[in-house]
């Protein structure tokens, strides 16, 4: 079974969203998805909630591990972990044991930016990331391509050594569907084509 987390020690950089979103993509491939929820505000498990009134979609099974131990039900292909904000020091090492791939989402503000560098540092510190056996990649989040702020993250991204993998335009259709239980890709086709091409990049990234 193969394990993403989506980690980052600022609040509000879209972990939960692209949690969600990653979740759905998986479960429409046919792949047994299990979402778990490590965030005490239990923001992914009411997105799961709200995905209960529709019927035909790909099913999701939800992990509350804040209230008891993970344990995916058999035959689960992908576990996608959505870590609280405030993670850090030997926290990390410990979330980071069962976990294969650790995407990590950016904003593009100066706060954000200083957030990440010191969240960084202590990342790169951790035994599993130290050994290779977790895979970091970045992803800027609710980017305008043309703005300087945006030009700044791109640029302070490109000096990592860390991949950057894509960026995800700010858009209301992550706001649309996250109200409704639904992922980007289950909206209207001719509505988020412009967002989702900038998927694209990521499912590579995680195909390798």
């Amino acid at each position: 079974m193969r394990t993403i987390m989506l980690m980052n020690a600022k609040g509000g950089c879209g972990k939960t969203t692209i949690a969600t979103n990653l979740a759905t993509w998986y479960a429409d491939e046919g792949k047994q998805v299990a979402l778990v929820d490590l965030d005490p505000q239990r923001s992914t498990l009411d997105w799961l909630d709200a995905r209960q009134d529709y019927e035909g979609i790909p099913e999701i099974q939800g992990i509350d591990a804040v209230a008891g131990p993970v344990r995916p039900a058999k035959g689960t292909d992908l576990m996608i972990m959505d870590a609280p904000a405030g993670t850090h020091g030997k926290t990390i090492n410990k979330m980071l044991l069962r976990v294969d791939t650790l995407i990590l989402p950016v904003l593009p503000s100066p706060i954000d930016m200083r957030a990440c560098n010191r969240f960084l540092s202590e990342l790169l510190d951790s035994g599993r990331v130290l050994k290779h056996q977790t895979r970091i990649g970045i992803v800027a989040n609710r980017t305008k391509e043309y703005t300087r702020i945006y030009h700044d993250l791109e640029s302070y991204l490109g000096h990592l050594k860390i991949p950057f993998i894509t960026h995800l335009r700010e858009s209301q259709n992550y706001i649309r569907s996250a109200e409704k239980g639904l992922a980007l890709f289950e909206l209207a086709p001719a509505q988020v084509y412009k967002d989702v091409v900038l998927w694209d990049p990521l499912f590579k990234w995680l195909k390798v």
